[in-house]
This record gives C-alpha cells, sequence and structure tokens, in this order.
C-alpha cells in the first residue's frame, strides 16, 4: 500500500455529518472533543515513511492513529473501535466521513500498529503529538509530572522448567527446518519427531519426569554439538542461541562429564531471575513478583503523565523495562529524554541543574488512584477466559499458573505463534 493521495484528516466535517452530530449529541462525545479541540494530532504526512510509494492507496494512516487514540480512551477492542467507525455519528464526526461511509476492517488497526512498532516510528509520532498539544495548551512547559509502571505479559505461554527445556528443543528444530534443512540430515529421526512434533503440553506433574529431563537435556545438548561440528555458521541463530542459553540455565556438567539438573538447593543453583530465561520464542521476558499475589512473565511498562490539576493528564513517555528491573532506575532516564528530545528542549518539571528526576512522583505499587497506569480494556487479562490478549485482540496462548489480576498490559512476541495442540 501508499500513502493515501491528500490528508483526509485535515478536510472539514461533513455538513450533514456535523449537523447529526450535534442534534444527537448537544453535549458533545470524546470523540467529538477530540475533533474540535485538537483538530487531528496527526496528519497524512507524518506517516510518509511508514508506506511506500508504490501500491494502491491505503486507508488515511492519521484517521487510523485518531481511532487508535479513541480506542485507548474508551477502552475498545479492535472490531469494537471498527464498528464504532461505522456506526456512530460521533466517531465519523471526528474523522470527517461522510454518514454513509462504511469504515473498514478490524483487521487494519493491527496492521497500522505493526507499521508503527518498526523503527521506532512510535516514538517520533509520540514527539508529534506532544507538540501539538502543546500548541493547543494542553501541555505546558515545567508542569509536574508523574511515573508509574505496570506490568506487560509476554504473548507466550506459562511454561515449567521441563516444558521450557522441550520447547527451546522444539523450536530450534523448527528454526533449521526452516532455514537449513540439510543440517538435521543423520541427527532427526522417528523418535525426535514424537517428542519435538508438536507444543509441549507436560503440565507440573509428567509421567516419568526425570526421564523426561535428562532425554530433553540429552537431545539439547546432542543438537548443539552436531552443529558446532558440521554446521557451526547455524550457531548464531536466535532460537539455537536461546536453546544454548536455556540449556545452561537448567542444566550443569558433573565431575564425569554428564548433565545434571539445576537445584535450587544445589551450589550450581538456578540463575536469578533477571536472568533466567522463561520462554525460548521471548528471550527478553522475565519472570517477576510484587508481593504475595502479582506474578506475570514478561516486561514493566513505566508510564510518565502529566498532573498538574488544571488540565487533563497527558502521557508524555512510555518506557518499556526488563521485568525485574527496579522503579527507581526509571525517572532519571525520562527527564533526560523530555529535556533532550521534547519540545525543543523545553524543561519539563525542575530544573535539571537543581534535582534530575525530583519532578516525578513514583507511587507505591498498590496505589488505587486511577492515574497509576491508563489500561485499555482490549489491552487486559480476560479471567474468564484464563488467556492473555494481544494488544491487537488475538489471543495468545492459555496460562497455567500465576495469573495476574486484570489490568495488566500485554507485549506481543514476534516469535511466538499460536499453534494448535
Amino acid at each position: 500500500m501508499s500513502l493515501p493521495v491528500g490528508c483526509r484528516s485535515a478536510v472539514e466535517v461533513p455538513e450533514l455529518t456535523a449537523r447529526m452530530a450535534r442534534a444527537s449529541n448537544p453535549g458533545g462525545t470524546t470523540a467529538m472533543w477530540v475533533r474540535d479541540r485538537l483538530r487531528g494530532l496527526w496528519r497524512d504526512e507524518d506517516f510518509a515513511d511508514c508506506y511506500s510509494r508504490n501500491g494502491r492507496p491505503g486507508l488515511s494512516p492519521a484517521q487510523l492513529a485518531t481511532v487508535s487514540v479513541l480506542q485507548f480512551l474508551l477502552g475498545l477492542s479492535d472490531r469494537e473501535a471498527a464498528e464504532a467507525v461505522r456506526c456512530r455519528i460521533d466517531f465519523k464526526y471526528a474523522l470527517g466521513l461522510e454518514l454513509d461511509d462504511p469504515g473498514f476492517h478490524h483487521s487494519v488497526l493491527g496492521d497500522f500498529r505493526d507499521r508503527l512498532l518498526r523503527a521506532g516510528r512510535a516514538d517520533r509520532l509520540l514527539d508529534v503529538a506532544l507538540a501539538r498539544l502543546k500548541d493547543a495548551g494542553l501541555v505546558r512547559e515545567r508542569t509536574a509530572q508523574r511515573t508509574d509502571s505496570t506490568h506487560v505479559l509476554a504473548a507466550v505461554r506459562d511454561l515449567t522448567r521441563l516444558e521450557l527445556v522441550t520447547e527451546a528443543v522444539r523450536a530450534a528444530l523448527e528454526e533449521l527446518a526452516r532455514t537449513a534443512d540439510h543440517a538435521l540430515d543423520g541427527l532427526v529421526d522417528e523418535h525426535w519427531g514424537r517428542r519435538y512434533g508438536r507444543p509441549v503440553r507436560l503440565g507440573k506433574n509428567p509421567t516419568r519426569p526425570k526421564t523426561r529431563i535428562n532425554t530433553a537435556g540429552t537431545d539439547a545438548r546432542h543438537l548443539l554439538e552436531h552443529l558446532s561440528h558440521h554446521h557451526p555458521g547455524l550457531l548464531d541463530g536466535p532460537q539455537v542461541q536461546a536453546l544454548r542459553q536455556v540449556l545452561m540455565q537448567n542444566y550443569h556438567v558433573d565431575s564425569t562429564g554428564r548433565l545434571r539438573w539445576r537445584e535450587d538447593d544445589e551450589g550450581s543453583g538456578l540463575p536469578p531471575s533477571a536472568n533466567r530465561i522463561v520462554s525460548p520464542y521471548d528471550p527478553t521476558a522475565r519472570y517477576a513478583r510484587r508481593g504475595q499475589v502479582t506474578r506475570w512473565q514478561g516486561f514493566l511498562a513505566h508510564v510518565t503523565e502529566t498532573c498538574s490539576g488544571d488540565s487533563p493528564n497527558v502521557i508524555t513517555d512510555v518506557a518499556t523495562m526488563p521485568a525485574t528491573s527496579p522503579d527507581a532506575e526509571v525517572p532519571p532516564g525520562v527527564h533526560t529524554r523530555r529535556t533532550a528530545e521534547r519540545y525543543g528542549g523545553a524543561r519539563m518539571g525542575l530544573s535539571a541543574r537543581r534535582t534530575r528526576g525530583a519532578a516525578f512522583l513514583i507511587l507505591p505499587p498498590k496505589d488505587p488512584s486511577p492515574r497509576s497506569g491508563p489500561v485499555s480494556r482490549h489491552q487486559r487479562h480476560d479471567p474468564q477466559q484464563s488467556r492473555s490478549l494481544s494488544p491487537d485482540g488475538r489471543r495468545a496462548a492459555k496460562r497455567s499458573e500465576h495469573r495476574p489480576k486484570a489490568g495488566t498490559l500485554v507485549h506481543s512476541s514476534p516469535y511466538w505463534r499460536a499453534r494448535p495442540a
């Protein structure tokens, strides 16, 4: 797709759409307020690097960005947001559409977010939006801000250690089968096919656990040695590297050269959570917990917002950190980014020469304030289905234990592919 010709987001609202919206909503709605007050946070030209110059013109990216904002403000899923564009008059008013505009398919929103994830485009668009919010008077220099974190779920299954090792072997084999299937000649046989031909489902109490532990460790070691001797160039693959780390973190070699399962009560115990891989499909995800209830595998999202009290709160920075990182490390970096990147160097909060980071307030983990981490409904954990929902509404694999409470963001891993059992 190529960038649409013209800037649809900058056109005036059709007269009939404006008249119907005002008649049916005299007091206005959130969508109408966004249109009247902001006149569009983005223009199609701001997304020029997201689309090619050739091909069939696509939908207006500025309109899709506006829908994404309204989707977050109103807590709508992709399907609900697309239906609102098709059926709600105030959405048509906000987007400047005719009343008979058919809208778009809900999958377009997921594709649009995928484009924004490439090459840091989302950060640049946040800069553009904040600059226009500043022009609208909603963000001011030297405004107090607050930073708080919310846990982000990695879109991967909750694996036991045995399942992790077995799945790491399967992921490495799949990678080799896609990129260099000749490397598996003389290695994979019928028994390997039965063990690694499908996603592993063992649970907490598998049958013959010691046998499975020894078999998975031996197969992993055999695969890595085979590649090292015959195909050393294939050791740099992401899944092969993940397998190597998983093997080292869960096994050790004893004095006789045999693989042994690591135990917490031994001298060669498990690595700390900050270094331990929890899934071969997302090696950066980590296990963490807060208190005795909240436990998750994934990341921490640190959200910074203005809190002046006389104007709406505006998110000015979002930083994703490892799940085990302490909150106190984030505010100085946020202050530095705000000073160097936003608003042409304008200082937000206290002067950097005084107390760097002092303008940011770190809330306690159990703070009940509604501003302690804005989360949209379509990004929340679904306790009824016991599954994690990715930002585009797709369901990730079923989680078996330690399900976090409702209200947690979800991170969609590019490596995960949900597959039938």
